[in-house]
């Protein structure tokens, strides 16, 4: 109880301070002036390449002695730019929309971004090449491998899958996903990674290693795949959760799982309290973790197929969200979940072998894609199905 009371007062206290930043926010007298402005500023998150564009995350600053702002810019596909480059743009800042449907101001405000800015003039000024940028090509390598042995939508679905490249998917496949219920297959989530944590500890306990050695190279795995997705925030919160809700199981104390998901749910919250309210995938992640926790052991009596306990007991506790968010729930998509999540997890597995096996050896690779591409067909196919 008196943890939970210092974690609100903290909480309280962290909100105050970031409105108070937004109200002192340098580039805000620039929002929607007309003005032209320039400004020089460097990226410092890998670029999300969509299919008709790219949206950089920019630090900015007016000049040397000015506090750093962030601003959202959208550039053409064309050239690139890459993690760590300093530019010098000039454009007209913008107050993000607020559409019917979607609060896109809220969606960036809890990142820290209150200006964005479309198409500017941009001039490189410098290129950075640290670790960051040898890991984001070693990335970019691997989606190479998967484009050249996979034709879209599979290449697609399974880039979005093993390196959160969800915005290369086509607006067509991102409805049908949606309208089937299954669009949270290519998100990075704490439903996901809390399921593939579970199925990973299975896994290795059943070829016979220790709990200990599951425990550990289950984490490793999972580190590794949200460092490949690009370390995006819902990712690292996902992480998080599932390294405490492992923790828990592997002292064999599941109240321990549920202490330490609620602890480090207080934790993100102390850090930005705008998660809560803007951001569902922090919502979903902590739902999910209570579903699994709560719910899973009591169906595990009546249903023995892990897979589906998992699946059912996450879909059960995120579906007030789902409804809230998407405006509208598919009876059908829970039938859609329970046919495609169970092979979502062999495809991330059997995906990760696949593109690893073409960094060196192409002969491999092809051999290996072969069962990748028949479990991403069968997805695709009941995608195509359930949102006929």
């Amino acid at each position: 109880m008196g943890l939970c009371l210092v974690s609100a007062v903290l909480i309280i206290w962290r909100y105050q301070i970031i409105e108070s930043r937004i109200k002192n926010y340098e580039l805000r007298e620039y929002n929607d002036s007309g003005k032209e402005i320039t400004f020089i500023g460097r990226v410092i998150k890998e670029p999300d390449v969509r299919e008709t564009n790219t949206k950089l995350t920019i630090e900015a600053r007016l000049s040397k002695e000015s506090r750093a702002s962030k601003v959202l810019v959208t550039v053409s596909r064309y050239p690139e730019y890459k993690y760590g480059d300093e530019l010098r743009i000039t454009g007209r800042l913008e107050t993000p929309a607020v559409f019917d449907d979607f609060n896109y101001q809220n969606y960036l405000k809890k990142d820290g971004i209150y200006s964005v800015i479309y198409y500017p003039q941009i001039e490189l000024l410098k290129t950075y090449r640290g670790r960051a940028s040898v890991i984001f090509d070693f990335k970019d390598k691997m989606r190479q491998v998967i484009y050249r042995f996979l034709a879209p939508p599979q290449s697609e679905i399974l880039g979005a899958m093993i390196l959160g490249d969800k915005n290369r998917m086509s607006q067509e496949l991102k409805e049908k996903l949606n309208i089937a219920g299954v669009r949270h297959i290519t998100a990075v989530s704490g439903m996901h990674v809390l399921i593939l944590s579970n199925i990973l500890t299975s896994l290795f306990l059943f070829l016979g290693f220790w709990r200990g050695r599951a425990f550990y190279i289950s984490i490793i795995i999972i580190w590794l795949f949200i460092f490949l997705t690009g370390l995006q925030a819902s990712g690292i919160r996902a992480g998080i959760m599932a390294s405490l809700f492992l923790s828990g199981r592997k002292l064999g104390r599941q109240s321990f799982s549920l202490r330490s998901i609620i602890i480090a749910a207080a934790i993100m919250l102390i850090i930005n309290p705008l998660l809560l309210f803007y951001d569902a995938g922090f919502q979903l992640s902590f739902l999910a973790a209570l579903g699994i926790i709560n719910l899973a052991p009591f169906l595990k009596k009546y249903l023995k197929w892990d897979v589906l306990t998992l699946t059912l007991s996450a879909y059960i506790f995120t579906l007030p969200v789902l409804i809230y968010n998407f405006g509208r729930v598919s009876w059908i998509g829970l039938l859609a979940n329970l046919l495609i999540v169970p092979v979502v997890y062999p495809v991330m597995i059997l995906g990760f072998v696949f593109v690893l096996a073409g960094l060196f050896w192409s002969g491999l690779a092809w051999f290996l894609s072969i069962p990748v591409w028949l479990l991403l067909t069968y997805i695709i196919k009941l995608v195509d199905l359930f949102s006929f």
